[in-house]
Formats: structure tokens, sequence, C-alpha cells
């Protein structure tokens, strides 16, 4: 069939000074009678979200129980603790999943798990050598119908070293993916102009303006050959835009500002609106990279590290203390189970969990097709710790993929002979990437589909 005037290519671009800015799905860019998901099929995106050192798991029977990550009960029947609260409003949208943990992972150091959370390998002193995570294997099968094949992000950026690795994501040979941290950079290099190598290529873009700014003339052009529907759905777009711009300006002047070391008495000063808000900031800027990333089709896959397992040199350790937390993330976790330590590091769980709910909300509140950018992306969240030095029952939650046919609303929990490499092989196998197993994987996990 032909295409008419007012129809557009799902790789429309907006384009203004050399920089070029993806579109969102429109109505108008299916032909007449087919929906662009029976002509090429709806994107389908995979996601992993990785935070280290476990969380809180007090005894179902401690006075602060409530503060327990797990929820209680099972099934469609389970009840959220003050944890994991933030979801309530997300609950049809995510699976809380127990149990769960790499086999070769309990073999391996306390805080030497980071580095596996998406391979499954294993390593130790002796043996440094990790093999292919699950999302560079969808990236390999993805990462030709997209400008780049995978956002690979982390709170600390590069590789980091083994067993402390900065990065979730390993190549075929197994070496580690350097991961992007700094918001401007991020940006830049997916929405902008690319990275800019010399001083006057950088004089050149702060003098531009926003990225924004140059193709808004184009965008109005393009407004004109809309229907009054997709004219909302593009403006409600280049509306989200600026505000991921801003923020990323925002997080990065924050990330370039060096922090002195605080006294007891003056851990005060934290209070301050400029310190409180930078870890909210941050994380939520880095979400919304991922969220435009994926709204754009600028890439399929993505993960993001919050934080790694260096103990205290990772820059996400003092995030609890610019939260308004008394100690770093290294000592809320070793801590969980001393005097107030579960309620203490609970309350971090929780704020960890409030971001996600904002990742989650994004992705759904996105039109897609006949559904929602959450709809067609599988979303992994989770540790390879349940409580710091324990590397059984990861706590882990899975959201979205219900195009794919995933299935939530439930707390499923599973027995130590199930690994986890099952959902890392359930979520390539409904993204459409038909491995016969990954890792030390032995089926898929059939209870989380329809």
């Amino acid at each position: 069939m032909a295409r008419k005037s007012w129809h557009l290519s799902r790789r429309t671009f907006l384009m203004g000074t050399g920089v070029s800015l993806g579109l969102p799905w429109l109505d108008c860019m299916s032909a007449a009678g087919e929906t662009v998901a029976k002509q090429a099929g709806v994107p389908r995106r995979i996601c992993g979200l990785y935070f280290g050192f476990g969380v809180a798991l007090p005894p179902e029977n401690h006075e602060h129980a409530k503060w327990r990550w797990f929820p209680t009960g099972e099934g469609r029947d389970y009840q959220f603790t003050e944890t994991l609260k933030p979801l309530a409003g997300i609950r049809d949208k995510v699976t809380i999943l127990g149990g769960l943990s790499h086999p070769n992972g309990r073999r391996m150091g306390a805080h030497d798990t980071a580095d596996t959370f998406l391979t499954g390998s294993f390593l130790n002193n002796k043996f440094l050598i990790n093999t292919v995570s699950m999302d560079q294997v969808a990236a390999q099968a993805l990462g030709d119908q997209t400008r780049f094949s995978s956002l690979v992000l982390s709170t600390d950026g590069g590789v980091g070293e083994p067993t402390r690795s900065s990065t979730l994501s390993y190549n075929d040979k197994g070496r580690p993916i350097p991961a992007l941290h700094q918001p401007r950079q991020i940006f830049d290099r997916f929405f902008g102009a690319g990275d800019a190598d010399t001083l006057a290529e950088r004089r050149r873009l702060k003098s531009a303006g926003s990225m924004l700014d140059r193709v808004l003339d184009d965008s109005n052009s393009l407004r004109n050959r809309l229907g009054h529907r997709d004219k909302e759905k593009l403006d409600e777009y280049l509306t989200a835009v600026r505000q991921i711009e801003q923020g990323v300006e925002r997080s990065q002047h924050w990330l370039e500002i060096p922090r002195p070391e605080l006294r007891d008495e003056d851990r005060k000063l934290l209070q301050l609106d400029s310190d409180d808000n930078a870890p909210l900031q941050f994380i939520r800027t880095m979400y919304d990279l991922i969220y435009l990333a994926f709204r754009t089709d600028s890439t399929r896959v993505a993960t993001y590290q919050i934080t790694n397992m260096a103990d205290c040199s990772s820059k996400a350790a003092k995030f609890p203390q610019l939260q308004g937390f008394k100690d770093t993330l290294h000592t809320l976790a070793h801590d969980w189970d001393k005097p107030g330590g579960s309620e203490r590091l609970g309350q971090w769980d929780r704020f960890m969990a409030e971001q996600f709910a904002y990742f989650i909300d994004r992705l759904n509140s996105a039109p897609e097709a006949e559904g929602t950018l959450l709809d067609n992306s599988i979303i992994l969240y989770g540790s390879s710790n349940s409580v710091t030095h324990d590397n059984n029952n990861y706590p882990l939650i899975l959201a979205g993929g219900r195009g794919m046919g995933f299935q939530h609303g439930r707390y499923l929990r599973f027995g130590a002979e199930v690994p986890m490499s099952n959902l890392l092989l359930t979520m390539l196998n409904r993204a459409g990437i038909e491995c016969p197993s990954f890792a030390d994987s032995t089926g898929v996990l059939s209870e989380l589909v329809s």
C-alpha cells in the first residue's frame, strides 16, 4: 500500500544545527489499515537495574518487621511492607520475586557478585574471567535495529575492578563494557551532537543554547503535518525532553562540585536543599535518560548500576547521608541487624523503591502502539545480596512486558534449586531472542507469563 503524504517513518528525526532527536510513536507512523506493530513489530526492550549491599530483612516476628523488604503473604494475596509501599500504585505492573540467586554466586565472596548479576558466572581471586551478560546477548540480537546497540550506565562509570565492577555489562568475551556516568555526556551522545572532542566544539554547543531549542524550528514544521492527537503527543514529548535536559544540567552541575568531608557537628548542613536533593535528582535523571533512549528507539537495551560493591569508595556510598540519613550506605547495610538498623536501612530501601516506582510510572505514562512503553519493555530491578554478605535469595522485582506475555500483581517464591539464569533466559525469549539456554539455566520461568 502506498505511503500517504502524512505518513511518517518510525525512524523520522527532528533536525537542527547538527543535532538529531528521535520521535516517539505517533499514529501517523502507521500505514492506512495497519499498525506498525503488524508491519514490523513493536520494539521489545530489556533493562537491568542493580543496587548493592542487599536490603533489610529482619525476622517476620521482629519489632521492625514492617521494614522487611520482602512482602508478607504470597501470590496475589501478598501485602507490601513499609519498604515497598511506594510500589502500591503500580502493583499490577510488577512481580516481586523471592528465592532466586545464582548458584555460582553462592560460592563467591560476600561482595563479589555484582559483576555476575547479569552473567551468572563464577569469579574468584584465581579466576577473574567473566562471561557475556544477558543484556549484551540482547544487544547482539537487537542492536542493528537502533542507532546504539545498548546504553550502559552506572553511578561510578568506567569498569572498576574485578569483583568490584562499576558496570553490569560484559561482551561476548566476558570483558567489561565501560559504563557512562556523566549525565551531560550521555545526553549529548544519545540526543545531541555527540561527544564534544575539542574545546572549540564545546564552546559552539554552549553558545548554541539547548539541544531542544536547536530542533524546535523543525518540530514546528512537523506539527503542521500532524493530526490533533499526534500534535498533543509531540507537545507532551517535547515538554518531557525539556524537563529531562534541565535535570541533566542540574545533575551535571552537582557532580562537578567536589564535596568536603564534614564533621559530625556539621552534618546538619546536609539538610540544605542543594545537598538534600542531589541523590534524588541524580538517580531520577539517569532513569529519565533510559526512558528517553527507549522512547526515541535510540536503543532497546539498557543497564544501570546504581551502586557498586567497592565498600566506601563508590560515589553512591554517601547518597544516604546526602539524603538526610545518618550513615553511609556501607554502614547502613552492615548494621542492619543492630538495634534500629533494620529501620534505618529499610527507610533507605524505601527511598530506592520510590525512585524505581518513578521510573516505572514514567514508562507507563508513554503511549506506544496499542499499549505503553512499559508494556513493551522488560525491567529487572534488584541486588545480588539478600542482606549484605549473603549471596542467597536476591531481592528482585520484574516490571513491564505485558505486550510480551508477562503477568504481574504477584509475589512469587522459588526454591534454591531454581537458578536466577532461568529468569534471564525468560526475559531474552520473551523479547523475541530465541536462546535454548543462558549461563547455567535449566529452563524458563513459565510462572511469569500467561
